[in-house]
Parts: structure tokens; sequence; C-alpha cells
């Protein structure tokens, strides 16, 4: 399915130079006014097109939020601090950004009528009872990172509930793809890197936990639709639908890059959920979102074309962040 398109509207997304923000960015603003806010701390002005309105600004300051927000039609709200263990080190700190900045988003949103879309995480749900997990499981995060995406999860889907704001929340599982990179970068960077080098790939643990691998331009499609869509005020799963083990991902990405590095296993980490897979079901039926690129496809761009830019669509069906080397 084809994503819908968005044109003449005004547009803010809020830490729109990072990984998955700058990508969006660049799906909108070739037929839109876009804004970006971003204090550019892990975000990169290099990602963003020239004609874009630059905030240089943090989400947890009112002034900035209400330059950025003022007359738009749609918020797209990427802007966090998504370390979990910062936010386990730092529980407060990481509230202000994930939480209470949020919730002044959210005030502005009112203020705009404008419908705001966020990235929440799988992380809200915590060791799963069940897969694959929909968007009716038990919540019970494992770190305050975990608590705060619930929250505002929760109160993003309030907000249309009690003021009639027109919102969506994705609940993002692990998104991988271009301009991934840094200390928080995810697995699939992690390990490219160790191939790419010749070094061992390191894996915490047996290696067969599982996650669903979800690549950006799919989270980008996601993200058009929950801004067109007529159901608002719910949650949405965006993943593949799909589990690869941890050792399976390391083994693709050594094949892809045609490395010859041992894959070795180190102790497990404390606490590290086992298994975790999207049921995609109502994304699939509410917003008529469909991943199109195969893990194997996204991995193989990776290697081929670098960090920049995105695969070409895998039209076939799907086969198969947070910080260094999570599984989360």
């Amino acid at each position: 399915m084809d994503s819908p398109a968005i044109r003449d509207r005004t547009v803010l997304v809020t830490g729109g130079a990072g990984f998955i923000g700058s990508h969006l960015v660049d799906a909108l603003h070739p037929h839109n006014e876009v804004r970006v806010l971003d204090t550019f701390t892990t975000g990169d002005r290099d990602y963003l097109p020239e004609d874009v309105t630059v905030i240089d600004g943090d989400v947890r300051d009112p002034i900035a939020v209400q330059e950025a927000a003022r007359g738009v039609d749609i918020i797209f709200h990427h802007a966090a601090l998504v370390s979990v263990s910062q936010s386990v080190d730092a529980p407060r700190q990481s509230n202000e950004t994930n939480l209470e900045a949020s919730l002044l988003l959210l005030e502005q949103a009112r203020q705009e009528d404008a419908r705001v879309v966020v990235a929440s995480s799988a992380a809200v749900y915590g060791h799963p009872d069940e897969l694959p997990i929909s968007e009716t499981a038990r919540t019970n995060p494992t770190s305050p990172y975990g608590v705060q995406k619930l929250a505002l999860d929760q109160y993003t889907r309030l907000y249309e509930e009690l003021y009639g704001l027109e919102t969506v929340a994705l609940r993002y599982f692990n998104v991988y793809g271009p301009r991934q990179q840094g200390p928080y970068s995810g697995v699939i960077s992690t390990f490219l890197e160790q191939a790419r080098a010749g070094e061992p790939i390191t894996i915490e643990g047996d290696g067969q936990q599982s996650r669903d691998f979800v690549h950006v331009s799919d989270v980008i499609r996601a993200n058009l639709r929950a801004a067109t869509t007529d159901a608002v005020g719910e949650a949405y799963n965006v993943g593949t639908g799909q589990r690869t083990t941890i050792e399976e991902l390391a083994e693709t990405i050594r094949d892809a890059t045609g490395s010859s590095s041992p894959i070795v296993h180190r102790k497990p980490r404390a606490g590290d959920i086992r298994h975790s897979g999207a049921d995609t079901s109502k994304a699939t039926r509410e917003l008529g979102f469909e991943t199109r690129i195969s893990l194997e496809s996204g991995i193989r761009s990776l290697v081929r074309e670098g960090t920049a830019t995105l695969p070409d669509e895998d039209t076939g069906p799907v086969q198969e962040r947070q910080e260094s080397g999570s599984y989360s």
C-alpha cells in the first residue's frame, strides 16, 4: 500500500535532525512547510534539507516549543532521551525530557489544534506474557525509560478523549537503518561495525533472544499513515510481525559483509527481555500499514550503500535504539 500524501501543511518534527526524525523530514519537506526543533546534541544538521526551518532549541523550553509549534497543522514528536541505562542512572533528568517536555508539547498542540503523532516504544510492554505482542497486552516496563514512554503513550491517547485533540501513539519495536549511529545506536549498527572491522561480533547471552527489527523507511510510512488516519486516540505497534534471533542476525550480517569475524558470546545482561515481537494486525487493519523492507534486504542495503541512503523497496513478503549493543 502506498503512503498517503501530505501536502501543503505546516509540520513540526521534534528531534528532526536525529535518526528517525531526519528521514521523516526528508519525506515531508518537498511538499510541506517543515520545521525542526532540535538541540543537535545527537542530531546532525547535515541530515536536514536547506529549505526547512530550524529552531535550535530544547523541547523542555516553553518559549522554543511555542515558537516551533505556532500555526502548525501536524506535530511529529521524536525528541527523546533514548538511553535506557541513562534513564536508570538519572531518572529525573530522563523524565524531564521524555515526559514533562512531552506534556508541554501536547498542551501547545491544544492551543494550535494540531494533530500529534508521538514515538512510543515496545519498552512499554516489558517482559511479554505471550507472543506476538498485541496493543492490549499487559504493560509492565522494566526501566524508567519504559515507564516514561508508557505515561506519554497514555497521555497522548487521553488528550484525544478529554480534549478532542487528534493524537496517535506509535509503539516502535527495534528500528534500524541509515543514519543510526553514535553511542545509542542499535545492535545492527554495532554488529556491522564489528564485521566490517574484522572484529569479533559480540553477543550478550546465548544469542537465542529474539527481536522484531523494522526498517526506518517502514517506520516513516507508519508515521505518514498516522498523520492522516481517522482512527485517532489509539496506539499502534510498528514492527514487521516477524522475530529474528540475535544469533541469526549476527550470521546474516557476517554473510552480507563477507566478513570472517567470529561470533562470540559474553555474559548475558541482567534483566534482558528474552523475546519481543509485534502483533501488527491492528496497524494493518486501522492504518492500512504494512512493512515493505525485509531484514535481509535492509541489511544488504546498509552494507552496499553505507549509512546514507534508504534501500529500494522490497515489495515481497517480509521474511524476517537504544544503546550500543542493546536488544531492547
